[in-house]
């Protein structure tokens, strides 16, 4: 019964996508009334495209190749992923009406520092990467998990060149959160760091 339940995860995944769109598109006519502009994103489509083929490819990989169920590998990724997703959750709600699928100019009608904000400047994209790689890991599709990963770190890094060069040119902006690391909080960097300090002088 592991098979027809993944699936359906996948379809509710899916669902949950497109009430984010609903979402995103009604944000996206608050802001045009109140003046903000829409940045072209020549990506976007492929953006679009990578995560229904997520979906997609993992109910493949799981049905075709035949993945197995490992119940601990599930448990695992299962709650892995429902922390990433009540991360973006809390980010759509930090963010309220400057919350959006695509890049807007909305900086100028304040910069948020509230919530993951306070550590990080995109824990939205911290949550999807984490997702993106535990959902199909829940049935043991690895080959989408690896492919997935690094098809869209390439997408993030365009996405990335848009977003930040619209956000660093707004002064309030650049002043709260230039300072602060992307992904992660400076904790688990200087954690990092301390535990490579170690490893070298132990060495």
């Amino acid at each position: 019964m592991t098979l027809p339940a993944y699936m359906v995860l996948l379809l509710l995944v899916g669902l949950l996508r497109l009430a984010e769109i609903r979402i995103s598109r009604r944000n996206q006519r608050r802001l045009a009334a109140k003046g903000v502009a829409k940045i072209p994103e020549p990506h976007f489509r492929w953006m679009v495209l990578f995560h229904a083929g997520i979906l997609v490819s993992a109910g493949v990989e799981v049905v075709f190749l035949h993945r197995p169920f490992l119940p601990y590998l599930a448990v695992a990724m299962g709650i892995v992923f429902l922390l990433a997703n009540c991360l973006r959750w809390w980010v759509i709600q930090v963010m309220a009406v400057h919350w959006n699928v695509q890049v807007m100019a909305s900086a100028g009608l304040g910069v948020i520092v509230a919530g993951p904000f306070r550590w990080v400047r995109h824990p939205n994209y911290t949550a999807v990467f984490v997702e993106l790689i535990a959902l199909p890991l829940i049935h043991t599709a690895w080959v989408t998990a690896l492919v997935g990963a690094a098809i869209h770190c390439w997408i993030l890094s365009r996405r990335l060149q848009i977003e930040e060069s619209v956000l660093m040119s707004d002064h309030a902006y650049r002043a709260v959160m230039g300072s602060k690391p992307r992904f992660f909080p400076k904790l688990f960097q200087a954690a990092a760091k301390s535990s490579r300090d170690g490893l070298g002088r132990s060495a």
